[in-house]
């Protein structure tokens, strides 16, 4: 039976952690977040995330605009808030409407207050070994690796799924931690091969269940960032009944990865305050 890894619990550990650093720096960080529309996922999450800014001693500014809201409109937003001495941390919550051009406005958020990492000068140092900013789910997942104690180095680790906000930088992290990586994605022949020989398997495709048990290798760590509906309930993209017979460790859904990605948040934010007062994140 899979060892469970525990990222609620985890990330209570590094919520607390968080707050006394925060509490003893003298530093009084705030966050700005921006939600377009009214879709109830995105404001749940919204929701968990001022909580979390509460519970650490974070200051927090919600701004939500309707759902119509134009391009323009956001981006006059984010330039306000990056003018704003006030403000360490910008974070729009993803994903947009349609009609809002996405890329266009990450590019817009300040590099050194992009808390979710998204901006292109942040992941171009991730990728150059450098990171400044990471985004926080596969910085979370990083963080959870290391508090249970597995090995990365060296281990060979599968990547399914190639977005920009969490298979690509998590490929970064794990080769910066010196794992050999492989990415797979649609287009990917022999799938389930590749997946089965990963000795850390991180699936973020969001289609539930798609991660089935002779898929994965007797003994892997399976990381599962899906979240999706299956049936009424929310499920991940790992068969997380059928799979944690094999694996040897699994998070998961929930309470494996998201409050990871929480916690990670935090984190950032406090390292986006630093950067501004003292010229580091370090």
């Amino acid at each position: 039976m899979a060892t469970i890894l525990d990222g609620k619990k985890c990330s209570e550990m590094r919520l607390d952690l968080v707050k006394e650093q925060i509490d003893e720096s003298g530093l009084h960080p705030h966050l700005a977040t921006v939600i377009v529309g009214s879709d109830p996922a995105s404001q749940m999450y919204v929701r968990m995330k001022h909580r979390a800014c509460e519970r650490v001693g974070i200051g927090s500014l919600g701004i939500e605009l309707p759902e119509d809201t134009t391009t323009e409109n956001v981006l006059e937003k984010v330039r306000q808030l990056n003018a704003d001495p006030e403000i360490d941390g910008i974070l729009v919550q993803l994903p947009l409407p349609e009609q809002v051009d996405t890329e266009r406005v990450i590019a817009a958020v300040s590099p050194v207050k992009d808390a979710d990492g998204f901006h292109p000068e942040n992941l171009g140092l991730l990728f150059s070994g450098r990171p400044r900013f990471t985004p926080c789910t596969p910085a979370g997942i990083m963080t959870l690796l290391a508090e249970y104690r597995i090995p990365v180095a060296g281990a060979r680790a599968v990547v399914a799924g190639r977005s920009i906000d969490v298979g690509r930088p998590m490929a970064a992290l794990l080769t910066n931690a010196d794992a050999t990586v492989t990415i797979c994605h649609s287009k990917t022949k022999d799938i389930s091969g590749e997946l089965k020989r990963a000795d850390i398997l991180v699936s973020a495709i969001g289609r539930a269940h798609f991660i089935r048990p002779e898929m994965v290798k007797p003994g892997a760590v399976v990381i599962d960032v899906g979240i999706n509906q299956l049936d009424g309930k929310l499920v991940g993209d790992v068969d997380f009944a059928g799979v944690r017979d094999i694996a040897g460790a699994i998070t998961p859904v929930p309470g494996g990865v998201g409050p990871m990605t929480i916690a990670t948040l935090m984190e950032n934010t406090f390292r986006a305050a630093k950067v501004r007062a003292c010229g580091s994140a370090r």
